[in-house]
């Protein structure tokens, strides 16, 4: 049986600074099928309690011989995955997962010829897992290490993600959350070593694992065609969506246009999953950039969100149901420390110039 992980990735030859993964940031393949051969069952045996696997240094990758060892490495890490699935382990357990991105992020970024620590300590932090689960662990920790010193992205998503641990929809969601939480990590990583525009295809990946996380959890436990069912469905979280805006504009032609596709993707969620809408929040936000001052960002933050209230009434809402708040910009949720010059700034912190759209569902 072949393992399939969460997200697939392509993979290059060579990671020239002037790469641009943005070209197509959701075809990635997983490990090759040379990697998942019949071969790799012949050596797992011996490898399952080998020590931890090392790749060659980067500059030692220059051979055939050492990139094969590396490759031999990659093969019985994944035969390992494979032998739990085997065992009894469902590919969509949390650890195993865990496991499988942990190894797929490795394996992307070793291919990119990677300089860093980060493909052998993502792949040690996949090894760790595995050895957990082959000794009957139990319970196994559910921490994310920022491995590499991988930067803190994104803390909406990751609290996101937090909220979803220990509802009864993480069941149906562990694949996704566990998945979303290390391409967080692997966006922090490309952040470190070259900044926003290398880290934004993976933060995209990231939010688009957050938002099926949580569609995941909602419908867990509900049958497709809405009949009751024994278990108890567990109550519906909001829909979040974020609108963009502009630096230091807050119209509706100052919106990022792409941003508006989550709104519409929300809107066709409650429809699909059939939900009653109970009430929608906005809370708006702005940036850290003060030169204007605080009370400044506080009135930008408010009118942002009055713009998107005009938003949704044109989408059909009830104005009714919609109430706002603002929050100005002391809610960040990207900090993009040491980021120059200044336009590469202000893209980084365009996460922060947002409206947060909550669609709460009836219970």
């Amino acid at each position: 049986m072949k393992i399939f992980s969460a997200v697939t990735r392509s993979a290059t030859a060579t990671r020239p600074a002037e790469d641009d993964p943005m070209k197509s940031p959701h075809t990635r393949s997983t490990l090759s099928r040379a990697l998942l051969s019949a071969a790799i069952l012949s050596i797992v045996a011996g490898i399952a309690s080998a020590q931890q696997t090392r790749l060659n240094p980067q500059e030692k990758r220059i051979t055939d011989e050492a990139i094969h060892a590396d490759l031999q490495g990659y093969e019985a890490t994944q035969g390992r995955i494979k032998a739990l699935n085997d065992g009894g382990r469902p590919v969509r357990d949390y650890h195993l997962s865990k496991a499988q991105c942990w190894l797929d992020v490795s394996f992307h970024e070793y291919t990119r010829n990677d300089r860093s620590a980060f493909p052998q300590e993502a792949l040690t932090e996949s090894e760790k897992l595995i050895v957990d689960m082959e000794n009957g662990v139990s319970p196994i920790p559910t921490d994310t290490a920022l491995v590499n010193n991988a930067r803190y992205l994104r803390d909406d998503l990751w609290q996101r993600l937090k909220a979803i641990h220990g509802t009864p929809g993480f069941s149906c969601a562990q694949q996704a959350v566990a998945c979303g939480e290390v391409e967080l990590v692997h966006a922090g990583n490309e952040f470190n070593q070259q900044q926003w525009r290398h880290s934004k295809p993976y933060i995209q990946i990231a939010e688009d694992l957050v938002n099926d996380a949580e569609a995941l959890a909602r419908q867990c436990g509900v049958a497709p065609d809405a009949a009751p069912v024994l278990a108890p469905a567990p109550t519906p979280g909001p829909l979040i969506a974020n609108v963009l805006f502009e630096f230091d504009r807050d119209g509706r032609k100052d919106i990022r246009t792409y941003s508006l596709e989550s709104i519409d993707r929300a809107l066709a969620t409650i429809a699909g999953e059939r939900r009653e809408l109970a009430g929608v929040t906005l809370v708006g936000h702005a940036d850290r950039m003060q030169g204007k001052g605080f009370d400044y960002n506080q009135g930008l933050s408010q009118r942002r969100a009055q713009t998107v209230r005009e938003l949704l009434i044109g989408r059909g809402i009830d104005p009714g149901m919609i109430r706002y708040e603002y929050r100005g910009d002391t809610r960040q949720v990207q900090q993009c420390d040491g980021v120059k010059p200044r336009a590469a700034l202000l893209e980084c912190l365009l996460p922060n110039r947002r409206v947060e759209v909550r669609f709460e569902l009836a219970k």
